[in-house]
Parts: structure tokens; C-alpha cells; sequence
């Protein structure tokens, strides 16, 4: 199983756009030893020919451009994007939706109800594609039952509901219901080894625990370093935990969770741009290093 990282940012990418954080103006200048990122997205595959896609950031462009392994290259209009999988429907997940309106017949998507709810009234990106080739929407139920992808040989998905914050323009903002928010656990059928993939976390429920556990590669939320990073950044009055991210460095954050794992490949990714750990030579970063875990970046490659 192939597993490349499309994007390893937070919604807004890093630097972004707009913000003069001291780690946004430090990559600009080259003041810091940092590496910019666009938005979270990653790629999965048990052949090297065949694809599905997770999440579609607003960045699909770039990123595509960057991995020519996604790129036509058996007619004339093409793509090794067999299948699309949202985790959620948060902006920063699925605007590029809207970039790959082009493709030659409708997209093959999975998500919830409760993400086609939110795709369908508050941001009514399927609607849109409706005027061009279309959806097949597959629902992926949220009762950890596990499913297949046709065209996707070799691979097994489960979807984990997690608890994690709703898009603002969801019906279920401040009231979340299960699919909201899911982790994926991706199983090679002939390795049987399995990634667990989660780049929204808010909160450590039991069960999901053991996904942890037995993933031979852990992908998670990795938002922020402190629950209260924006607040003192002069960005935001919201604390992490309000936008639905486990901070890192508090007790019960994703260090503390991760520490305990002993099997599995420990990596961040979904990283926002106010987080010290950007910078390559940080203490942050190297408190991450010392308890083994990894910071993803665009243009990664795992193997399973």
C-alpha cells in the first residue's frame, strides 16, 4: 500500500494568505528553517495505478501538478483517481471538488449522511456538480462496519466516527452527529498491515483507541501545539478544542496518546500555520522527535 501526502497543512495552508504570524512572515523571508505546506490532503493505492483520494483540498491544482503519478497519462482526458473519500465537510476538505469539475464522468464519492447533508443545503458543492458531470454519492456508514471500493483492489476501509466540530454552515454546527467527523482505517488485504488516518480529533473516545493500537501507521490531527495558540496569537477568540482539535502538548493531548502506542509509525499532519513545530529546529519540534513522533510534509511517501 502506497500512501502519498498531497498536503500537509491546516485549512489556509501555511504561510497563509493573509497572516503575519511570526511563522507565516518567518517562512516568507526566510528568517526561519521551515517548509511551506498547502492543505490536507493525502493519496492511497495497493498497485501504483489505481487511487482514491482523500479529501479535496481547496490546493487540488498544485498538488495534483506536483505528483505526476495522478496526472493523465492514458488518453486524452485522464486520471489514477478512481475514487474520492471525504472525512468531513469542512472547507479546506472539499472546495476542490469544485476544481475537478472537468473529470469525464461523474466522481465516485464517500461520505457520510450527515457530510452529504452538509454538501447538499449549507455548502451545496454536489448540487454544483450536478451541472457539469455530477456525484455518485456511495454513503459510508459510521457503525465501524468495513467496505470495499470498486477499482480499488487490494484495500479495506473502515470508517471510526470521531467527535470533532461541524462546518459553520452544517445543520449540525454545535449539536455534532455521528459522520460528521470520521477516521478512516485503511487495510492492505495482502500485508495486512493497515494505516489509521484521522486529521480531525477532537476528543479521545474510547474506541478508537484500539485503531491506534493496531495500525502499523498512525496519521492524525496535528492542528496545534496548545489549546490556546490562536487566543494568544492575537488571531482567533476560539480555543483549539472549540474548532474540534486535540491540542498536542496538554495532558490528555495527541503526545500524551500517541507515547502510549508502542507498534504503530507515529506521524502529524493537518498542521496550522501558528504551530512551532513548522519550524524544523524548535523545541517543539524536537519534543516531538524525542517522543517519536513524525511531522508530515507535502510530497511524503509511506509504504505499507
Amino acid at each position: 500500500m502506497l500512501i502519498h501526502i498531497l498536503g500537509s497543512g491546516a485549512g489556509g495552508g501555511f504561510p497563509q494568505w493573509n497572516c503575519n504570524c511570526s511563522n507565516c512572515q518567518g517562512v516568507r523571508s526566510g528568517s526561519i528553517n521551515a517548509t511551506s505546506r498547502t492543505q490536507s490532503s493525502i493519496a492511497i493505492s495497493a498497485n501504483g495505478e489505481d487511487w482514491v483520494l482523500f479529501n479535496a483540498s481547496p490546493d487540488i491544482r498544485a498538488q495534483l501538478e506536483s505528483f505526476p503519478t495522478l496526472q493523465p497519462g492514458r488518453s486524452i482526458r485522464d486520471t489514477a483517481i478512481r475514487a474520492i473519500l471525504l472525512v468531513d465537510a469542512q472547507i479546506d476538505h472539499t472546495t476542490g471538488l469544485l476544481l475537478l469539475r472537468e473529470h469525464t464522468e461523474p466522481w465516485d464519492v464517500y461520505c457520510t449522511q450527515a457530510v452529504h447533508e452538509d454538501l447538499t443545503t449549507g455548502f451545496p458543492i454536489f448540487n454544483i456538480l450536478g451541472h457539469f458531470r455530477g456525484v455518485n454519492w456511495h454513503e459510508v456508514e459510521t457503525d465501524q462496519s468495513s467496505f470495499t471500493i470498486p477499482g480499488i483492489e487490494g484495500l479495506i476501509f473502515t470508517a471510526v466516527p470521531l467527535k470533532s466540530e461541524a462546518p459553520p454552515y452544517s445543520p449540525h454546527r454545535h449539536n455534532t452527529v455521528p459522520g460528521d467527523n470520521i477516521g478512516v482505517r485503511v487495510e492492505n488485504t495482502e500485508s495486512g498491515q493497515n494505516l489509521f488516518y484521522a486529521p480531525g480529533l477532537g476528543s479521545m473516545e474510547p474506541h478508537i483507541l484500539p485503531y491506534m493500537q493496531q495500525a502499523d501507521v498512525v496519521l492524525v490531527d496535528g492542528t496545534l501545539w496548545t489549546d490556546t495558540e490562536m487566543v494568544e496569537a492575537g488571531i482567533s477568540k476560539k480555543l483549539g478544542s472549540e474548532m474540534g482539535h486535540l491540542d498536542q502538548s496538554g495532558k490528555g493531548g495527541i503526545i500524551e496518546i500517541l507515547s502510549s502506542l508502542k507498534k504503530p509509525r507515529k506521524i502529524l499532519i493537518h498542521i496550522n500555520n501558528t504551530n512551532p513545530i513548522l519550524v524544523d529546529d524548535s523545541a517543539e519540534r524536537l519534543a516531538l522527535t524525542e517522543a517519536g513522533i513524525e511531522v508530515s510534509a507535502d510530497g511524503m511517501q509511506l509504504e505499507l
